[in-house]
């Protein structure tokens, strides 16, 4: 997700506002200290604009 994230050029509060979720919990994400359930990883995939499968490699 990182990866994806940064190869936009987006900040994490730029894929929160896009994903409608709150920029510390793309972080807590990120720093692998939330798990997210399956509809968040849908979210952020559809705001990445990338396959759902990508983000659980």
């Amino acid at each position: 997700m990182k990866r994806l994230r940064k190869e936009r050029g987006w900040s994490q509060e730029a894929l929160a506002d896009e994903a409608e979720l709150d920029r510390t919990y793309i972080s807590g994400i990120e720093r692998v200290v939330k798990n997210p359930t399956i509809t968040v990883i849908e979210r952020i995939a559809s705001a990445l604009s990338c396959p759902l499968g990508e983000l659980l490699d």
